[in-house]
């Protein structure tokens, strides 16, 4: 299982670099986890977008979604007589709470909406993918994915403040994705963990690996690793664009 990350940042894209998008690989499975600003060109350096076999989205937020719209359109308006291309309908997992957000899932010939439940199962590609809500102003699930012929595990915070079900939802996991938008004075935020919270739960997880993204434009990212690393004792990594992570 590969993971490559194509942007990192929270809010807002900022000096070259975009908002959250993942890409994740097993199996000859491309899925895309979020697809926030400069998702499609970063995308482009690693993997046509015409080869995703589906998208998931945590919720549907700008930052979360904001190349969502322009990569249905790429899909849409790519040359018809292209003999490479399949041309199979891109499914887009997201959940429902919201309709409004949820029918623009789904575009004629190009993407079909996919809803899921916070208690749900999906098999998806080669993963079992389950959900947990997080605490954040907008209905927000992580993600924890299992790759169902190794038994690696990857699991994704979504957005959210601080919630001790991380703990048990992320346990052993061989990475840890974790929303790190906050140093440590801003800890108890309602909307995204800080470094120390994310280093946390990874030390009660007993997670092999910490990642922290959806980080912040500014201030010392060094002083966010360093937070983590004063509660986690393993491998704590910040992401950066284009970093790729086997699993």
């Amino acid at each position: 299982m590969r993971l490559t990350i194509l942007g990192c940042l929270g809010g807002y894209p900022y000096h070259d670099q975009g908002t959250t998008a993942f890409l994740l690989q097993a199996k000859g499975y491309n899925l895309l986890i979020d697809c926030g600003s400069r998702a499609v060109t970063e995308l482009e350096h690693h993997l046509s977008p015409l080869c995703l076999d589906s998208v998931i989205l945590t919720h549907y937020h700008h930052d979360h979604i904001a190349d969502l719209g322009v990569l249905q359109q790429y899909l849409q308006l790519w040359p018809k007589d292209d003999p490479d291309w399949d041309r199979q309908i891109l499914k887009i997992w997201g959940h429902a709470e919201d309709e409004f957000h949820f029918n623009s899932l789904t575009m004629p010939d190009v993407s079909l909406g996919k809803p899921y439940l916070e208690d749900d199962l999906k098999k998806i590609g080669p993963w079992d993918v389950t959900f947990m809500r997080t605490k954040h102003p907008v209905p927000t699930f992580a993600l924890h994915m299992l790759e169902r012929d190794t038994g690696k595990a990857l699991v994704f915070t979504g957005d959210s403040g601080y919630l001790e079900d991380f703990c048990e939802f992320a346990k052993e996991a061989d990475v840890l994705l974790a929303d790190t938008y906050f140093f440590a004075d801003m800890e108890h935020a309602p909307t995204h963990l800080s470094a120390k919270e994310a280093g946390e739960i990874a030390a009660k997880a007993c997670v092999k690996k910490l990642i922290l993204t959806h980080l912040p434009q500014h201030g010392d990212l060094k002083q966010l690793k360093q937070e983590a690393k004063e509660v986690f004792t393993g491998r704590v990594v910040l992401a950066k664009p284009h970093m790729t992570v086997e699993i």
